[in-house]
């Protein structure tokens, strides 16, 4: 896969900002759902939004869910949703966001509050 992919667990990756032409390689990769934790326009109005996303990975037959976090890796009430989009979602997951970064630090604040993170 040309995308960088950092795999956490076996159902779990994060990655940085993806484009609606990356969605039918994710779904080949075996990817079942698709969250976004980057808000919409973060740095500009050329990142493809999140509806853009969602378009296309419902065309590949991907789950999208849109939960949108601020940079610094978000509120206890984000981590609380992401636990549980992780609990509900079909595996494997791919989470991104710009970098990835808030994704993990969004997991991992999941994980401390006693979600149950996909192995």
């Amino acid at each position: 896969m040309a995308l960088p992919i950092r795999w956490l667990t076996e159902k779990l990756a994060i990655a940085g900002q993806i484009s609606p032409s990356d969605l039918s390689e994710i779904a080949s990769s075996g990817f079942q759902s698709v969250i976004c934790n980057r808000p919409d326009f973060e740095y500009g109005a050329d990142q493809p939004t999140a509806e853009s996303i969602q378009s296309a990975a419902e065309q590949a037959g991907l789950k999208f869910r849109f939960l949108p976090v601020t940079p610094d890796g978000g509120t206890a009430a984000n981590a609380q949703e992401m636990g549980v989009l992780l609990s509900e979602m079909p595996q494997p997951i791919l989470a991104y966001c710009y970098s990835g970064g808030r994704c993990m630090a969004l997991i991992g604040l999941a994980a401390r509050m006693g979600h149950a993170i996909p192995e």
